[in-house]
């Protein structure tokens, strides 16, 4: 009897040890992520929403997962169903069918729809035959597969005529008579991006987002379904002046829409445009529209309002950005830091470490491909990267300064953004719309990685530029 009790207590030491770890390592977890966050009060006239929203759960459609997060599509859909006159769209890719079947409604009610998109994604891929698709990259070739298990609804391998007319986004607008262009509408080859990605209904409502109307950018991806999505953030404001704003930059790539005449106007093709700044309630919107013209001083362009508004930082900056690489905003960050301001910046890992990213600038390493590239005198420490799934890549675009302003678009910090790509800009002086950003830096910014990789020790990796 003394010999079983003895050899149960020493099976119990095992399991007391793990209980007790445990216990130490809740304690030493932020006090924030153990207990659930409660939602953050939204301004009345923009509300802010973002597909890693730890606050809030869906059911997500097409994988049937229930996970964290705004349903951005929803939101998209919801605003769709109230329209009453007008619909007018400018999104780089579309890919989501729930939103396409929903225009497709409003179209048949009567409803002006209108669609623009970037011409790389303006064909439907359920249309490309073998040798289209031997032509892809190997990025679009992944991106086609995934496309073809969207559509693909019985999961047997084959395209039916059913399938293609409820699941292919681009098909679905194309049988309700949507009309649709895209930036070669205006007679040339389409260089640069129509990398917009907003929204206006009725001449009100507008939504500006950072994201892409696909599954990646918004709920994650068919075949890894671990991820959810690329951290995106979506904004809908309610302003007639603003949507206004956004109406003018359609109707100038519009022109009169897919008559076949080049009246439309993309990228330089467009006037020159000064940045708007519009009450709305008690907050103020800034709206700036790339791109600038090279000809033009760097203060007037879209990368220079960014830099204005970072030069007026008193206390924070915090940065949560696909990518990086526009040398003079990392000027304008350093001077910050120099005025004590702490800054703290999040890339996506993708574009961290390559040559050009500023990142590596503002940490004190140069790049042997770009043994010219400026350092920091006085490096920090506070850059990283975060820790996503791997197939979720960090998408936004956005900076929070003093807890107060909030910088956001689709608008990535480079020279392509503001030199070649149809972008927008948005500069939010807001402390509530604010919070719903911060708090969203602040989760992507605790489990983030900030030592540098191996082979990035004054050497980084490949010097292939990619932006979006």
């Amino acid at each position: 009897m003394l010999l079983a009790i003895k050899r149960s207590k020493f099976w119990l030491l095992p399991i007391l040890l793990l209980v007790a770890g445990l216990i130490i390592w809740m304690k030493s977890r932020p006090a924030q992520t153990l207990a659930k966050l409660s939602p953050l009060p939204q301004h009345p006239q923009m509300q802010a929403f973002f597909n890693q929203n730890p606050v809030n759960s869906y059911l997500e459609p097409y994988r049937g997962i229930q996970r964290p997060g705004d349903d951005l599509e929803s939101i998209i859909i919801a605003e769709i169903d109230r329209a009453q006159q007008s619909i007018n769209i400018a999104v780089q890719e579309f890919k989501l069918p729930r939103i396409a079947l929903a225009l497709a409604k409003r179209q048949q009610a009567g409803i002006q729809v209108r669609v623009i998109l970037e011409n790389t994604y303006s064909t439907s891929w359920s249309t490309l035959t073998a040798a289209d698709v031997a032509k892809l990259s190997d990025r679009e070739r992944s991106r086609y597969q995934e496309f073809i298990k969207l559509v693909d609804a019985d999961g047997d391998g084959k395209l039916s005529v059913e399938e293609i007319d409820r699941r292919d986004a681009l098909k679905i607008l194309a049988n309700a008579n949507i009309p649709i262009i895209d930036d070669t509408a205006d007679g040339s080859s389409g260089s640069g991006l129509m990398h917009h990605k907003f929204m206006v209904v009725d001449g009100k409502q507008t939504i500006v987002t950072s994201a892409n109307w696909t599954l990646s950018d918004v709920h994650g991806d068919l075949s890894r379904r671990e991820t959810r999505g690329n951290p995106n953030n979506l904004l809908v404001i309610n302003s007639v002046p603003v949507a206004q704003t956004f109406a003018q930059e359609f109707s100038l790539m519009w022109g009169d829409g897919p008559s076949g005449l080049p009246d439309s106007h993309f990228k330089a093709g467009k006037p020159d445009r000064s940045a708007v700044t519009i009450p709305v309630g008690d907050s103020q919107v800034t709206i700036h529209f790339s791109p600038s013209a090279k000809s033009q001083d760097w203060a007037t362009t879209t990368n220079g309002l960014i830099g204005q508004v970072l030069g007026r930082s008193k206390s924070q900056i915090d940065l949560a950005l696909f990518v990086f690489s526009e040398p003079q905003l990392g000027e304008v960050l350093e001077a910050s830091s120099a005025r004590q301001v702490s800054v703290r910046l999040l890339i996506d890992r993708e574009f961290a470490y390559r040559p050009y990213s500023q990142m590596l600038a503002m940490l004190g390493v140069t790049p042997c491909q770009s043994s010219k590239r400026r350092i920091w005198a006085k490096p920090i420490t506070t850059g990283g990267v975060p820790e996503l799934p791997v197939g979720d890549l960090l998408h936004h675009k956005f900076a929070v300064i003093d807890k107060s302003t909030v910088i956001t678009g689709s608008h990535n910090w480079s020279a392509a953004a503001n030199y070649k790509n149809d972008e927008t800009l948005l500069v939010i002086e807001s402390p509530i719309l604010a919070a719903h950003f911060q708090r969203e830096f602040d989760g992507l910014y605790r489990s983030a990685k900030f030592t540098l990789p191996a082979k990035i020790q004054n050497c980084s990796g490949s010097s292939r530029e990619q932006e979006d």
